[in-house]
């Protein structure tokens, strides 16, 4: 590999020669060795948006020259398009601000703006990353903007249609099987009816709770943090440069995200205790989908020997030994992003607990979980939908016989014959092996005729005037 020399304050360093990146991004490639997790793109891109937002409003502001505001934007619209993405090495094991993250965008897109104006960035310098693509910035409130740019876009364009797709598919699969009805089970044991409609509308109403909550925690990402600089007081920034960065946002993104100046910029570079709320509702979600995937994989269990009331897609053999096994490996994969999120809503409420003085230095940290959740969840939705919850047939015959050998059909009988002589019948007829009905004429409790009369499933599925 080829190198050049980079210079920053602390000194010399050799780059790579291809590469846009310079000293201070070297120095963390260097100093920070520590695993392999990289600085989420998502981040990367909010940062690009950033700084090219900024560079407008510093030109507004008369503070940036028409010349270097246009390639600062054309160089972060590189960023954006993903031809730059190999310049970007830094791991999310650095500094708790993100300092090395910022630099390396500045350094990127101060080098390729360069380009741009036709210099050469490897022996000058006609675009700086500090004087110019950092201008009234500093990375305590530009990496916090980043990452809340990365948060709101990851939920807007990613989670909320993939948690909307699931919840479609669940609703129609609700709707269609409405008139089926089942025995239910509580305490894995059996239950009075209810149609399996019934049993996936209450899934259907799990996932609207989920998403509401996820769109209440998005208000508060909103809020952003530019304009604090290094601690709050927004020193060296216009005392306009916040609200006009985030309408910069609002205006030239892909849509509106609604992104604001936060209120108050102490509390920005501090706390993030909207991260928490987010990760919280991400945490929710992921306890629902715990709940919809191992529901569905009891329901599917068998083919011959489980509940084998409905039927999921057989998508790949199931077993290296057992030829013609299948199982339910949709619902298994999110049951393990499930866990996963769980243990990053852990990591996310520490790190944000740990703010000191004017600063929280888990910034990264907690970047890197509340994005790696979002991705998760959004893909295993997805995956779970498509390869699982569209194929779901019911096994009507498995399921009729479940409905009519259950015990429980016996709390029909209540207004009947009371509390005591139902479970009379029902004792009775477990010890025996026999029926409902046969023990409930046996024990003169009842006559077939009223038994029939009382006993309905259809018609225990709803309350009675």
């Amino acid at each position: 590999m080829q190198y050049r020399i980079e210079k920053d304050t602390m000194g010399e360093m050799q780059v790579p020669a291809d590469k846009y990146w310079a000293a201070q991004t070297q120095r963390s490639v260097m100093n920070f060795e520590i695993g392999d997790e990289k600085m989420p793109l998502e981040v990367l891109y909010g940062f690009a948006n950033l700084k090219k937002a900024c560079a407008l409003v510093n030109n507004q502001l008369g503070r940036l020259n028409d010349e270097k505001t246009e390639a600062i934007a054309k160089a972060c619209d590189s960023v954006l398009s993903g031809q730059l993405d190999d310049n970007f090495p830094l791991v999310v094991w650095q500094t708790g601000s993100g300092t090395q993250s910022n630099m390396n965008m500045n350094e990127v897109v101060a080098n390729k703006a360069t380009e741009i104006l036709g210099g050469e960035f490897t022996k000058e310098k006609l675009v700086h990353p500090n004087d110019d693509v950092n201008k009234g910035q500093s990375s305590n409130d530009t990496y916090p903007t980043a990452m809340r740019i990365a948060e709101v876009v990851a939920v807007t364009d990613r989670l909320i249609p993939a948690l909307n797709q699931l919840k479609e598919t669940l609703k129609v699969k609700s709707k269609a099987f409405s008139d089926i009805v089942k025995i239910g089970r509580t305490h894995l044991q059996d239950a009075t009816p209810l149609t399996l409609g019934q049993e996936l509308s209450g899934y259907v109403a799990m996932l609207d709770t989920n998403l509401k909550q996820i769109n209440d925690a998005l208000q508060y990402c909103r809020e952003l943090a530019i304009g604090g600089t290094a601690v709050g007081t927004g020193l060296n920034s216009h005392p306009g440069f916040s609200h006009k960065v985030a309408a910069e946002l609002n205006s030239f993104m892909e849509k509106n995200y609604g992104f604001v100046s936060q209120p108050n910029k102490f509390h920005a570079l501090t706390g993030h205790d909207a991260e928490v709320v987010l990760s919280g509702a991400l945490k929710a979600l992921a306890a629902n989908l715990m709940k919809i995937a191992n529901d569905i994989r009891w329901l599917a269990s068998g083919p011959r020997c489980g509940l084998a009331e409905i039927e999921i897609p057989a998508n790949e053999p199931g077993s290296s030994i057992m030829p013609g096994k299948v199982n339910p490996t949709q619902a298994e994969a999110m049951t393990m992003v499930a866990v996963q999120v769980m243990g990053n809503d852990a990591t996310v409420g520490i790190a944000a607990s740990q703010g000191n003085f004017e600063l929280n230095v888990f910034k990264p940290v907690i970047a890197y979980n509340i994005l790696q959740s979002i991705r998760l969840l959004s893909d295993t939705m997805i995956s779970f939908d498509k390869n699982c919850a569209i194929g779901i047939v019911p096994l009507k015959k498995n399921i009729d016989r479940f409905l009519h050998d259950s015990l429980m059909l016996v709390t029909a009988l209540n207004p009947h014959i009371g509390y005591e002589n139902a479970a009379k019948i029902a004792k009775t007829a477990h010890a025996n092996g026999s029926t409902l009905k046969e023990e409930a004429v046996n024990l003169g409790l009842m006559s077939a005729e009223e038994f029939d009369a009382a006993v309905k499933p259809e018609e225990m599925i709803a309350p009675k005037a």
